[in-house]
């Protein structure tokens, strides 16, 4: 760590020991880790551009053109479905002037440059460029967009800009039996919308995980109907995500199968499953419906949050007035948003206090605590390197 600054490494080092401890010794992370520009460009450099980020679900661009936008470690790109049904993930600026070529997410045909109308098929090639014909040695074939690593996993999309990374289906092998049961590939998507919220990334990760809150923070939504002696956490420590399952008991309005659901037996028509796969994928997977959410940073006190919902085929086959349905579920849910916008931002504008002291985890906040124990492997994992080296 010789090339970080004094405080970045105190820092570092405290993230490092909270993550060796035992969950019942451990603390949460220091104040200065979500505040720190040192550690967002470590994040960006040794994080976002390295490991696995999900811009959404398949489904979400189901069919060919489709497309969505993201930016992952500075670098617009956007997933497309070609023509023959594949998903491909390509830069988003133009090879010309490096203007954006598209915005948000939308259906095209071919995608031209609004700047010059340079334009590009589904697969990234350049197709069309206009008075290019005085320009020696001009060649459409050199000019293509660039591709993005892309896996599709029980129904999500990845994308990473590391060639070197391991498989998605490697990373979460030991998670798949868990969430194949469910079927999620085939939920139907009803909601998907981008939000910007003003709080560091990882602390909206940090809450989403664990379940010590929900009774307070979400005591009039999805607090009332979970037990908290239903919350399990996995037995091993795995390195690129975490989860916990609950279950819902028979008053809650979500997250009980629906009656003509035929796959899911015993328990498991009432359990949820709530993984994180890191460092900013998150979603829970009821037997009735999918809630989801990816987050990019955008500064130590900004993030870019997407939001997106999707139901159990079943009950968007059975729903009579589907629009009326979703309308009341959204309302549901945004409440949920609300609740956990206004405790995040909040932790954000108290962590700066000059006195500001991260306190002890409890045994709820497991993920929180293999969260920290990521960062740290990944934010320090060069420095190792660089002192094996030297000795």
């Amino acid at each position: 760590m010789d090339d970080l600054s004094l405080e970045t490494r105190e820092l570092l080092s405290a993230l490092q020991q909270s993550a060796r401890s035992p969950l019942s010794a451990a603390n949460a992370m220091p104040a200065g880790i979500y505040h720190s520009p040192d550690i967002l460009a470590l994040e960006q450099q040794r994080i976002f551009a390295r490991d696995w980020v999900s811009p959404g679900l398949a489904a979400d661009i189901p069919d060919p053109g489709d497309y969505l936008t993201d930016s992952v470690a500075g670098q617009p790109v956007f997933c497309i479905r070609g023509k023959e049904g594949e998903i491909r993930t390509l830069s988003n600026v133009c090879r010309h002037r490096m203007m954006l070529l598209l915005e948000g997410r939308g259906q095209a045909k071919r995608i031209v440059c609004p700047y010059h109308a340079w334009t590009y098929g589904l697969d990234g090639s350049l197709i069309g460029a206009g008075h290019m014909d005085k320009s020696d040695g001009f060649n459409k074939a050199d000019h293509c967009l660039p591709k993005i690593r892309t896996e599709i996993w029980n129904g999500w999309i990845y994308i990473t800009l590391n060639p070197d990374a391991p498989s998605v289906a490697e990373i979460l092998a030991p998670l798949n039996d868990l969430v194949t049961r469910y079927g999620m590939a085939d939920y139907v998507p009803v909601v998907l919308k981008d939000e910007a919220w003003k709080t560091n990334w990882k602390l909206l990760t940090e809450n989403f995980m664990e379940g010590y809150h929900l009774p307070v923070a979400h005591k009039a939504t999805v607090g009332q109907w979970m037990p908290i002696t239903s919350v399990n956490f996995p037995q091993d420590v795995h390195d690129g995500f975490t989860y916990q399952t609950f279950t819902k008991d028979e008053n809650a309005t979500y997250g009980r199968a629906h009656a003509d659901n035929q796959s899911l037996q015993g328990k498991w028509r009432h359990t949820t499953v709530m993984p994180t796969v890191f460092p900013s994928h998150m979603y829970i997977l009821a037997p009735d419906h999918l809630w989801y959410l990816s987050l990019r940073p955008d500064g130590t006190e900004h993030v870019n949050v997407r939001f997106g919902v999707a139901i159990a085929p079943e009950v968007h086959a059975a729903l009579d007035t589907p629009i009326d349905w979703v309308a009341d579920l959204m309302t549901f849910f945004n409440q949920v948003n609300d609740e956990d916008r206004f405790v995040v931002e909040g932790i954000c504008q108290g962590s700066r206090a000059p006195d500001a002291r991260p306190g002890p985890l409890s045994w709820l906040e497991r993920e929180i605590h293999d969260f920290m124990g990521y960062l740290a492997s990944r934010l320090l994992s060069q420095d190792r390197v660089r002192q094996q080296a030297a000795e």
